[in-house]
C-alpha cells in the first residue's frame, strides 16, 4: 500500500511538473509578442479619451483569443471575460492604456513623433508612464491565461481602462467612470490586480506595500484677480503676477511648516502658470494649475483648507482676490491586507523570494484606487531599470525609457496571481 501512495504521489508530482512546465513555455513564448505591442502603442500614442486605435488593436487581440469582449466602456476603454473550464470566483487585471502630452527626446527606433494640440498648446505625445509596457503584458496574460483555460477556477475580466492620467477638461473618464458604468459587475468582481512598470526599480525586481501605497491627488486652479496697467507704471494697478508668486512661495510653506510630514508625505506643485499678452503690460488676471498629493486624509483635508485661507489672504493683502478651484482625481491607492498576504507568495514564487521587496508609499497618484474602493485591490511595481544602472530618468519626462527585460516578469506575475487567487492558494 505505501508503494502504490509512493507511486501515486510521484504520479501526481510528474503531471503538476509537466502543466508548469507548459505553463512556462507559454509565457517565454509570448514575450517577444508583448514587446512588439508594446513598441507600436509607444510609436503611435494617444492621449486620454482618444485612444481609438489602441482600443481597436485590443480588441482584435482579445477577440482572437475567443475572449468575450466589450467596446466603448468609459468611453474608450475595453473589457474582456475569459471564462475557465471551472466554476468559481472572479479576479480581474487592469491596464491603462493613456499616454501623455510630452514630446520625446529619446532615439529610439520606435520613438513617438506623434504631434498634437493640448489645451491650446501644441505639444508631442508619448508613453512617458509606461502606459504601453502596461497595455502590451495585459494582452500577453491574455493570451496565456486563454491557453490554460483548464487551470482556471472561475473567470478572469480584463480591464484596458482609458485616461488613467486624467480626462479632458469637461469630459469623465478613467477608472471612476468605469465603475460608475458597471464594470465590476456582471460578473461581480471579487478582487482586482494591477502593476506599474517602474524605471528606477532595477529589471526582474518586484516592489510592493501593504495598505496605503499612493497619494490621494487633488487638481486645483487659483485664479488671481488684479488690475492691468502700463509696465512703467505699476503703482496704478495690481500685479496679478506678483501676487501670483507670493502665493507660491506661501503654499510651500504649508508642507515644510505646518505638516507633519515624520507621519506621511505631501506635496503641492504648481505646474502650470497663464497670465498677461506683452512685455510691457501688467495684465489683469493669472491663472495657476497645480497638484496635491497626500497620504493621510487630514492633512488631506487640512491643507486644502489652507490652500484657501492663504490664496485669499495674500491676494488681498496685495490688493487683489483669488480664489481656488479643486477638482479630486484620485483617492489614496489601498492594498487590501489580507489580499497582499494571500498574494504575496505568488510573487515571491514568480520573482524569487530575494528579487521581492517592501517599499514605502509614493506621492505619485493612480486611479486604480476607484476599484480599490469597491472591491479588494492589490497594486505593485515592476522593476523597469536596466540591470547595474544607478540613475534612471522619471516617469512624466521626455527622456522616460523602459528595459524590456522585466515584461516577462509581469506577464508571469499576474498570469499566476490570477490562478493561484481563483484556485484559493
Amino acid at each position: 500500500m505505501k508503494k502504490v501512495l509512493i507511486l501515486s504521489a510521484l504520479i501526481a508530482g510528474t503531471a503538476f511538473a509537466k502543466a508548469q512546465t507548459s505553463f512556462d513555455k507559454d509565457i517565454a513564448a509570448v514575450e517577444k509578442k508583448v514587446i512588439e505591442w508594446r513598441r507600436d502603442f509607444h510609436q503611435n500614442p494617444e492621449l486620454g479619451n482618444r485612444e481609438f486605435k489602441t482600443a481597436e488593436k485590443i480588441a482584435k487581440h482579445l477577440e482572437s483569443l475567443g475572449i468575450e469582449v466589450q467596446t466603448g466602456v468609459a468611453k474608450t476603454g475595453v473589457v474582456g471575460l475569459l471564462k475557465g473550464d471551472m466554476p468559481g470566483k472572479v479576479v480581474a487585471l487592469r491596464a491603462d492604456i493613456d499616454a501623455l502630452p510630452v514630446t520625446e527626446r529619446n532615439d529610439l527606433p520606435f520613438k513617438s513623433e506623434v504631434v498634437t494640440s493640448f489645451l491650446g498648446t501644441e505639444t508631442g505625445v508619448m508613453h512617458a508612464c509606461g502606459h504601453d509596457t502596461h497595455t502590451a503584458i495585459l494582452m500577453g496574460v491574455a493570451e496565456v491565461l486563454s491557453k490554460n483555460k483548464d487551470k482556471i477556477k472561475g473567470s478572469v475580466k480584463f480591464i484596458f481602462q482609458p485616461s488613467e492620467e486624467g480626462p479632458p477638461p469637461g469630459e469623465e473618464g478613467g477608472a471612476k467612470l468605469m465603475v460608475k458604468e458597471g464594470v465590476l459587475d456582471n460578473p461581480k468582481v471579487d478582487a482586482i490586480f494591477g502593476l506599474h512598470i517602474n524605471s528606477s526599480t532595477p529589471v526582474n525586481t518586484i516592489k510592493y506595500k501593504p495598505g496605503g501605497t499612493m497619494a490621494a491627488t487633488e487638481r486645483f486652479v487659483v485664479n488671481v484677480k488684479g488690475k492691468q496697467s502700463h509696465g512703467s507704471q505699476p503703482w496704478l494697478g495690481v500685479d496679478p503676477i506678483l501676487i501670483s508668486a507670493q502665493i507660491i512661495n506661501g503654499f510651500q510653506s504649508i508642507i515644510s511648516r505646518e505638516s507633519k510630514l515624520t507621519e506621511e508625505a505631501a506635496v503641492i506643485t504648481v505646474g502650470k502658470i497663464t497670465s498677461g499678452t506683452r512685455f510691457n503690460i501688467i495684465p489683469e488676471s493669472a491663472e495657476m494649475i497645480g497638484t496635491v498629493r497626500t497620504l493621510d486624509p487630514d492633512m488631506r483635508t487640512k491643507i486644502i483648507r489652507r490652500m484657501d485661507e492663504m490664496a485669499a489672504s495674500i491676494a488681498k493683502a496685495y490688493g487683489g482676490e483669488a480664489t481656488i478651484d479643486w477638482q479630486n482625481m484620485t483617492v489614496v491607492t489601498y492594498n487590501d491586507l489580507d489580499l497582499t498576504a494571500q498574494m504575496l507568495p505568488t510573487l515571491q514564487q514568480v520573482g524569487g523570494t530575494e528579487n521581492v521587496s517592501l517599499q514605502k508609499a509614493v506621492t505619485g497618484g493612480e486611479d486604480f484606487s476607484f476599484f480599490q474602493e469597491k472591491v479588494p485591490g492589490f497594486y505593485f511595481f515592476l522593476g523597469g531599470m536596466t540591470a547595474g544602472s544607478t540613475e534612471a530618468f522619471p516617469h512624466h519626462t521626455p527622456d522616460f525609457v523602459i528595459d524590456e527585460a522585466g515584461f516577462q516578469l509581469g506577464v508571469k506575475a499576474l498570469s499566476q496571481m490570477s490562478i493561484d487567487y481563483l484556485n484559493g492558494k
